[in-house]
């Protein structure tokens, strides 16, 4: 099975799914947090990281329960633009979107 690129979209999803799970963790070790969620700590470190973009939802769920937090509250998240960032397929360029 080809699996096909990530979209500008799904990356962006990725990297503020990483940024939620690292702020949630807070001052939890990595190691702590993925035994208790029976995923490997590298597998939360490339999440955390951006490197997997589209993990598994159990993988998700699991994470999630750890941390205290609700699914529902992390899709909100995470399909939310940050504030001041232009969405990837805006159509602005990057140098654009950083000098307005």
């Amino acid at each position: 099975m080809v699996r096909l690129p990530l979209t500008p979209a799904e990356v962006e999803r990725g990297q503020r799914l990483g940024a939620l799970l690292r702020r949630a963790r807070g001052e939890r070790s990595m190691l702590e947090t993925a035994l208790d969620a029976r995923v490997s700590p590298e597998t939360l470190r490339k999440i955390e990281s951006g490197r997997v973009a589209t993990p598994a939802f159990p993988t998700i769920a699991a994470i999630a329960d750890v941390l205290g937090l609700s699914l529902d509250a992390v899709w909100a998240e995470i399909n939310q633009p940050e504030c001041g960032v232009a969405p990837a397929d805006s159509g602005r360029t990057a140098h654009e979107q950083l000098t307005s």
